[in-house]
């Protein structure tokens, strides 16, 4: 009798639903920084193509094409970004650079061709369309866990989210700027999914408490082990202009050199990594 409660006890645990694997209780800072590592620092390096269509409400568009460089530092959550352009003309060979940092403020560099200038960015400025995109600088390079509270609203599942015809299970996770003035937003809502960690879809609104801007993830797929939104979109809902942002060419763990993220390489790329 007591070998078979033993047996009926461990057959429950096992099959709990809590305990079943990929069912894991995890706090709001937990899946804050699950969602962070996996949206932001997935593999040492990384590569892509990137396609940007800025659409404009009454459907005209505008395409930018760039090359984005990615490598993290093996001591911490310190991050170096690398941004060059290829068109449409009146930006190509501008170069953008990001050095990202815990707990301070990131330094980012500028590089304009026509006036063979290097324009230190402001750090108030990350919150500025990036090359008037719907996305901003902080968009591209994160927000420091350290500057939002965040609690868990409920959990849900997204049906067909983006264009994929799909569902995710998601948690739905609420972000609270710490000090107001550092985000053009009062909160965001963020629906992650349980499986990648990675945000589905997510929505901003402003400091009235309106909705104002919609980011969706509409392709996912897993490159070398990482799951990784290769489509993405950003709506602004209040004026009807969009960006939708597509990745090709994905590569990680390139073994990228240090000091290709210096002020030398903004005015020279080297052609081994931008193509």
């Amino acid at each position: 009798m007591l070998k078979k409660y033993f047996l009926t006890l461990g057959l429950f645990v096992i099959f709990s639903p809590s305990v079943l694997w990929g069912q894991e209780k995890f706090t709001a800072p937990e899946v804050a920084a699950k969602y962070q590592g996996s949206f932001f620092y997935p593999g040492k390096d990384f590569k892509v193509l990137v396609s940007m269509q800025l659409i404009e409400k009454g459907g005209q568009e505008r395409i930018r094409e760039l090359t984005m460089l990615r490598k993290n530092s093996p001591k911490g959550s310190e991050q170096k970004y690398f941004i060059y352009f290829h068109q449409p003309a009146d930006v190509r060979g501008m170069s953008f650079m990001v050095y990202k940092y815990p707990k301070k403020d990131d330094d980012r560099w500028l590089f304009m061709p026509a006036l063979n200038l290097v324009k230190r960015i402001a750090a108030k400025d990350k919150r500025s369309s990036f090359v008037g995109s719907d996305f901003t600088y902080e968009d591209v390079s994160g927000r420091d866990l350290e500057e939002d509270d965040f609690s868990i609203l409920r959990e849900e599942k997204i049906s067909d989210f983006g264009s994929m015809g799909q569902a995710g299970d998601c948690y739905v996770l609420k972000s609270v700027p710490k000090d107001p003035k550092s985000a053009d937003y009062s909160y965001r809502l963020s629906w992650i999914d349980k499986e990648s960690f990675l945000p589905l879809k997510e929505e901003y609104y402003d400091l009235k408490g309106e909705l104002y801007k919609i980011f969706s993830a509409e392709e996912l797929k897993q490159i070398q082990g990482f799951w990784t939104v290769t489509k993405r979109r950003m709506q602004n809902v209040k004026t009807g202009h969009q960006t939708l942002v597509s990745f090709k060419d994905i590569q990680y763990n390139l073994g990228m050199e240090e000091n290709l993220f210096t002020e030398r390489y903004l005015k020279n790329p080297p052609s081994k990594w931008i193509k």
